[in-house]
């Protein structure tokens, strides 16, 4: 007992999870992710996925990754350099020697070490640490495989199945070397294995057999205890950023009395939201997995028409083909919220990397002057309350609204505080029931609020409002076809009010930091936790430098001018090659901001984005 190493105490921990594809890595991380949540710390994860279906086992290209970050304080970012990192083979380790601290733990199963595992992961000599130059490094080699294989031999698992539960041995080794209890992870698997004993019992086994060769051997490391926090009192769920996505629109479905329509096709990485709202029929949900994405649309329209609240989820390729449905909902003045979850580009592109290069598509990808508000979440929580905005916004002033997310917050988590539904905003349908009085008898499908310029919404069905719409322009009285330029103009320019008034109803840009600083950090959508911990550490070094974070992008909060206009120095910092940056500049007459653009398919890096600021502060 006297060899048991000390335990360190840490604020915060970077454990990467990297194996190949079919290794089980992201369910790993996902597990310990719901322990860290469970035992108090904050969380912020990163599932890193190949974009190949299948590439050949023990390749470079088939390498998955799960990264997150733990911490006592509030944690925005999976972390930049891994603390510990679990590497299944050869390929997972040369993969991720990037993301590695000086002074990190690596685990490695000693079975998957072999001459020919390293051939595949393209390994030069069999000295793969020596050659990646890891010499800081504390390695902790454990032969995973052999153990699994010996340990489960009485569970009457073919040898495939009982490799297949190795990923439970690694989580059991990071629980002992993190101090986490089984307990939960058990029950995880007990509700996920639940049907098929067998492998529960495999599973729960394998991870009780990590833990002991943790405890038995005392590994090679410390043991380390994440400080914990008391959070907000509350009901907390670890939750990603598509899941979110989804319980943000049944509340809003919820809160407006409309049952939830969702029409779509399956495109990574958005199918998940598909998927979990087929879940919920009980609470009046209605999906259609349709036969491409114009169908997917066309049938949310449909529904919108109909009196549902009607929603079309995609990626960049399926916000292309959506374009001119997308422009019918513009020209009927009807709600509909579209979820473009983005994804690298173009065409194809990376479909499992993530950007925000759909920015200019969604603000004006359509024929036509066809305005309508955008949106963008700005971490996987915050996916809630962004779909629930989209979906008020869509209903109440009858328009389609675009939300946009991305691969990082749809796929990343962090622990979510369930809010008291009563305490969200209310959602109240702009109905013909609301029209003046005297006005009925008058009324036409385009017959307006003059302030708000949103037009009444009749459900078909409802007694003396019967009615068509279309995509052909119409008269802004009669709501007749009409082809005449005056008219038209006029209906141009009241879509556009419409769109403009908005700015009345969405909350305020605030700024964070220091607020008589000269530099200004601009950010939107998923960047947000990267650009607030840079601005942190630049605090931290004796600058001072203020961050602002745009969630509402079209239109702007009312006092965007106002707070731009407060600093010397604005720098917007975006994942593409400066998109807001000519938004902003559209919107704001001699607005020249600095711009900081990287467009990699991963998420910011935080090192770089401390140093190019402090060289733009200094300028």
């Amino acid at each position: 007992m006297d060899e048991q190493k000390a335990v360190k105490t840490l604020k915060d921990i970077v454990i990467r999870f990297s194996g190949d594809s079919g290794d089980g890595m992201q369910l790993t991380g996902t597990i310990f992710s719901d322990l860290s949540a469970m035992t108090g710390n904050t969380i912020s994860t990163f599932p890193d996925f190949p974009a190949e279906i299948r590439a050949p086992q023990g390749t470079l290209s088939g390498v998955s990754g799960y990264q997150v970050q733990i911490g006592s304080r509030t944690v925005r970012t999976p972390g930049e350099l891994a603390d510990i990192l679990v590497a299944m083979n050869p390929a997972a380790l040369k993969v991720s020697v990037k993301h590695l601290k000086r002074d990190s733990i690596i685990i490695i199963d000693t079975d998957s070490f072999t001459a020919n595992d390293l051939k595949k992961a393209e390994f030069k000599t069999e000295e793969p640490f020596e050659e990646l130059g890891l010499k800081t490094q504390q390695v902790i080699p454990a032969p995973i495989s052999s153990i699994v294989k010996e340990g489960l031999k009485d569970f009457g698992l073919d040898a495939k199945s009982a490799l297949r539960c190795k990923n439970m041995f690694a989580l059991g080794l990071i629980c002992w070397i993190c101090d986490r209890p089984l307990g939960p992870a058990e029950q995880f698997l007990d509700r996920k294995f639940g049907k098929k004993p067998q492998l529960r019992d495999a599973n729960i086994a394998s991870l009780n057999h990590g833990f002991d060769f943790g405890a038995n051997t005392h590994a090679t490391a410390s043991i380390f205890r994440i400080e914990t926090q008391k959070p907000v009192p509350g009901r907390y769920l670890d939750i990603n950023g598509n899941k979110a996505t989804a319980y943000g629109l049944i509340a809003a479905a919820e809160q407006a009395g409309l049952e939830l329509f969702l029409g779509s096709y399956p495109i990574t990485p958005a199918t998940d939201i598909l998927h979990e709202l087929a879940k919920h029929k009980a609470l009046g949900v209605k999906t259609v997995q349709a036969e491409d994405e114009i169908a997917g649309i066309c049938t949310a329209i449909g529904a919108s028409f109909a009196g549902d609240l009607a929603v079309t989820t995609t990626s960049g390729p399926g916000l292309a083909l959506k374009s001119e449905a997308l422009g019918l909902a513009v020209m009927a003045e009807l709600p509909l919220v579209l979820i473009d979850v983005q994804r690298g580009g173009p065409s194809t592109g990376l479909p499992t990397k993530s950007e925000q290069t759909d920015l200019m598509q969604a603000l004006y990808g359509r024929n036509g002057e066809a305005p309508l508000p955008v949106l963008a979440a700005t971490t996987p929580d915050t996916c809630f309350s962004a779909a629930y905005w989209a979906a008020k916004l869509a209903i109440e002033h009858m328009t389609p609204v675009i939300l946009l997310t991305d691969t990082f917050v749809a796929n990343g988590s962090s622990a979510w505080r369930i809010p008291n539904f009563h305490e969200l905003p209310t959602i109240e349908p702009n109905y013909v029931s609301k029209l003046p009085e005297g006005v009925a008898e008058v009324w036409r499908p385009y017959y307006r609020n003059e302030e708000t310029k949103v037009r009444y919404w009749a459900v078909p069905g409802t007694p003396g409002f019967e009615h068509r719409l279309g995509g052909l322009e119409k008269n802004y009285t009669t709501s007749a076809i009409s082809t005449d330029a005056a008219n038209h103009a006029l209906m141009v320019k009241t879509r556009q009010e419409k769109v403009d008034y908005i700015a009345n109803d969405i909350p305020l840009l605030e700024v964070e930091g220091d607020q008589d600083a000269d530099t200004l950090v601009v950010g939107w959508g998923g960047t947000y936790g990267h650009l607030f911990e840079a601005t942190h550490k630049i605090r931290e070094r004796g600058y001072k430098i203020a961050h602002a974070h745009f969630s509402f992008i079209n239109p702007l909060p009312k006092n965007t001018e106002e707070v731009l206009r407060r600093f010397k120095k604005v720098i917007v910092a975006e994942q593409n090659n400066g998109m807001f940056a000519r938004h902003l500049r559209g919107k704001i007459d001699n607005f020249v901001p600095r711009q900081y653009n990287e467009v990699t398919g991963q998420p910011f890096s935080l090192s770089h984005l401390v140093e190019e600021f402090i060289k733009l502060i200094e300028e």
